[in-house]
């Protein structure tokens, strides 16, 4: 099968480039970034997704599957670009996989789609819509890009669309949500607080991704492993100093004295858990991860001590 990876130069989508090529998979790897040691037999096209020339890449090509993995985050991207990047790419690679006669598109979310809050369930379901959006506007875009994705399910009934809404991920590339709040010495959380994160080690995330492209479950996801850790464990077990600190007092702190730059409507993302039922998305593919969560944080401990 021929597989268009959109997005391919950030970390985890290397891995599921990767992995499909030893697969036995024909992989096309689209980004605007540079990819400088992808394998030599991979197609690797540096380009914008919402430019004519991935159009070009889609007409030329016609792949059979198209994985995006091409959004960004509130610390990656600042608000109208970030906003651009979401929306109009996404957009764009559902107009082309329309229009170049695409089988299935593989769209690569986000669990935080639900929004941290104090009366959250204790699980989410995926027929749950959007929370919390009022107090952290920046997820506005990653939620709109996740709707546009789930409309083509009535909308395209042609297009066979999996949207997978995975949780946290950590591992060697040290990116990611969950990573970049490791990053520093000191891990901060608001006084009182102490929520339980939902991670998977980013080789499990791969997996799962290439388990959705090769099983083809239609419709939407929730992804998961390992049982949810509390984030001040997370923080120790990795070699972190937790300092809890009263709310409007961290608020003054963020990206100052060595706290991570937060958005501060990401405050209510460590003091309300988000905790996913992936039980679908397991029966749909037989997707199961090879690695727990104590391993997981004991690899990353070695591999980004501070």
């Amino acid at each position: 099968m021929k597989v268009l990876v959109v997005g391919v130069g950030g970390a985890l989508a290397r891995k599921v480039a990767i992995r499909l090529r030893e697969g036995g998979h024909s992989v096309i790897g689209l980004d605007r970034r540079p990819w400088w040691d992808a394998p030599r037999d991979m197609q690797v096209h540096e380009v914008d997704i919402r430019k004519r020339a991935a159009e070009d890449v889609f007409r030329r090509e016609r792949p059979d599957c198209v994985v995006h993995m091409a959004t960004v985050n509130a610390l990656s991207a600042a608000g109208e670009e970030r906003a651009r990047i979401n929306m109009g790419g996404t957009r764009a690679v559902f107009d082309h996989s329309v229009a170049y006669g695409v089988k299935h598109v593989v769209f690569v979310g986000r669990h935080t789609y639900y929004g941290a809050s104090a009366d959250s369930p204790l699980y989410h379901t995926e027929n749950e819509p959007p929370q919390g959006i009022g107090s952290f506007p920046e997820l506005a875009d990653l939620v709109a890009a996740d709707l546009y994705a789930a409309n083509m399910l009535w909308r395209e009934q042609k297009l066979n669309t999996t949207v997978l809404r995975l949780v946290y991920t950590l591992g060697p590339s040290r990116t990611g949500t969950l990573a970049s709040f490791l990053r520093g010495k000191v891990v901060p959380m608001v006084f009182g607080f102490d929520p339980l994160f939902q991670f998977l080690d980013e080789d499990d995330a791969a997996t799962s991704i290439v388990a959705a492209v090769e099983k083809r479950p239609r419709g939407i996801f929730n992804v998961a492993g390992p049982p949810p850790v509390p984030l001040g464990t997370i923080a120790r077990v990795t070699g972190r100093t937790v300092v809890p600190v009263p709310e409007p007092v961290l608020q003054q702190l963020l990206g100052r004295f060595g706290f991570p730059n937060l958005p501060k409507g990401a405050l209510e993302h460590i003091k309300f858990p988000i905790v996913v039922d992936a039980s679908a998305f397991k029966t749909a593919t037989g997707f199961t991860h090879a690695t727990s969560e104590v391993e997981t944080l004991a690899r990353y401990k070695r591999i980004s001590p501070v």
